[in-house]
């Protein structure tokens, strides 16, 4: 981890879903630059453990901090599927701390995810893999400062999985910051883990 003072932070932090207790007392600090790998097995609460990060779902105890901007990837896309997938993007980027020029940032964001040549096609007809760029770009459009994805590489192939090891880490680089859930490896130099357990 940095030198820098946590931007993002879980102290003490439970979570309980349906009445079941997932997890108790989680605390860790992730520094702008900093990576955190969520593992364990299914059902333990990672996705709910971004869920909280997201601030869509309220710890049972303990505390969050994070930072102003945050951009959540689950497996749904959010991406209406009547629209253009640039309109679709432009939505979402247009409602954003920054809304200027959304349309140009989700225009970049689809360079960014190999996806500039189909931006006039109607999200209903990409495939799978495109469905999750287009996700992906979504996240980088939004210039989120926290980035919260989950089981990010899942229906990628080789290529746009070494593509999203790269946006992650030019993400690092810029001074953001990534909370990653997978079960599939992933090029996360110096990620401090974060282990789940039944």
């Amino acid at each position: 981890m940095s030198d820098h003072p946590a931007a993002f932070a879980f102290s003490g932090v439970s979570c309980v879903r349906g009445g079941r207790l997932l997890f108790e007392a989680l605390s860790f600090a992730l520094a702008p630059g900093d990576a955190g790998l969520v593992s364990g097995p299914n059902g333990v609460g990672k996705s709910s453990l971004l869920r909280i990060a997201a601030g869509l779902l309220r710890p049972a105890a303990g505390t969050v901090t994070h930072p102003a901007t945050r951009a959540l990837l689950a497996e749904a896309h959010a991406l209406d599927p009547a629209r253009r997938l640039v309109d679709a993007l432009a939505f979402w980027a247009s409602l954003d701390p920054d809304t200027a020029a959304a349309r140009d940032r989700a225009l970049r964001a689809l360079g960014d995810v190999d996806l500039a040549a189909i931006a006039e096609v109607p999200v209903r007809l990409l495939s799978t893999g495109q469905r999750r760029r287009a996700a992906l770009a979504r996240v980088v459009a939004s210039g989120a400062t926290l980035w919260l994805l989950d089981e990010p590489a899942n229906g990628l192939d080789v290529a746009s999985v070494t593509m999203l090891e790269r946006l992650v880490a030019q993400h690092r680089a810029a001074g953001g910051i990534a909370l990653v859930a997978t079960h599939q490896p992933l090029a996360l130099p110096a990620a401090q883990p974060i282990v789940l357990s039944c």
